[in-house]
């Protein structure tokens, strides 16, 4: 082998050392991964959903999810801003906002952590639908300053239904939109919620905490659209979620069926405490609802 002059030869390296570094490597960009472009890459997923007491003049109606907003200027920025576009896109019939506009921090102000939902706000006003967006309080929202959260979306034109239903119509079709205070708060009545629903007519429930379906499954609901669990926020293959939050432990995300009750959990968009997402992309999901045959 030819020996260029004044070439050093090359450090032997053992193959354990090289494990060690390519686990180190693979670490390290694991972790960027997971702190700097997975929160920022919001998923979307596509439904398509048939309900018994679906209208016929309603098939076809699209609902957008967004939950677990989480806002501060640094992190959940990033996927919120993404998501505005990509909702627009879809042209949903409404938007459904399911809770967590800002956060409840460790330690400090509770009152003071509820002013970042005016900045939330600003930025969800961009979002387009026929019949408007619509919210409830998520437990967080619910643990600094309810009354602020409501008053900064209001003012922003997005509605909040707190233990009320509404009807939305078209079409000569009608279903009722309902949206429930926040259970771990105990101030959700689902009673008083579904009061003057007229029986036999469809139900779409906001309810922040996915758990409370259980609950929901005996009352004349057809669907629940929840958040709360940030889908697990860090999932390591094999594993199941390293944390979940009370009211999040049984419908973790996605599709279920309760008796007659449908839900949907969606993964957030936002993250709690840690600004951390591992195999489980912020989500925007679309439903498309229609008559079961």
């Amino acid at each position: 082998m030819l020996k260029l002059e004044g070439c050093e030869a090359p450090l032997a390296i053992s193959r354990r050392r090289f494990l060690q570094l390519a686990a180190a490597t693979g670490a390290t960009a694991l972790a960027a991964d997971a702190v700097l472009l997975e929160p920022n890459r919001p998923r979307l997923i596509r439904r398509h959903i048939p309900l018994r007491r679906w209208p016929e003049r309603l098939n076809g109606f699209t609902i957008a999810i967004l939950s677990d907003f989480h806002y501060d200027p640094y992190f959940s920025l990033h996927p919120l801003k993404a998501s505005i576009n990509i909702v627009n896109g879809l042209n949903p019939d409404l938007i459904a906002l399911t809770g967590d506009f800002v956060s409840q921090p460790l330690s400090g102000d509770d009152r003071k952590a509820a002013l970042a939902a005016e900045p939330c706000a600003r930025i969800l006003r961009d979002l387009r639908a026929v019949h408007g967006l619509w919210a409830v309080m998520g437990n967080h929202d619910y643990f600094t300053d309810p009354q602020h959260v409501t008053h900064a979306l209001e003012a922003e034109g997005i509605h909040v239904l707190a233990n009320q239903s509404r009807p939305i119509e078209r079409e000569g079709g009608r279903i009722w939109l309902a949206g429930v205070n926040d259970v771990l708060g105990r101030t959700a009545d689902l009673g008083q919620t579904l009061r003057g629903v007229p029986t036999g007519e469809a139900v779409v429930l906001m309810a922040h905490e996915p758990d409370f379906a259980d609950q929901v499954a005996s009352f004349p609901v057809d669907l629940q659209l929840s958040g709360h669990s940030h889908g697990g926020q860090v999932l390591l293959p094999g594993l199941p979620p390293l944390y979940l939050p009370e009211l999040a432990k049984k419908y973790i995300s996605g599709l279920y069926h309760i008796g007659p009750l449908t839900l949907y959990t969606n993964a957030g968009l936002g993250t709690v405490y840690l600004p951390v997402r591992l195999n489980c992309p912020p989500e925007i999901t679309l439903l498309t609802l229609r008559p079961a045959p």
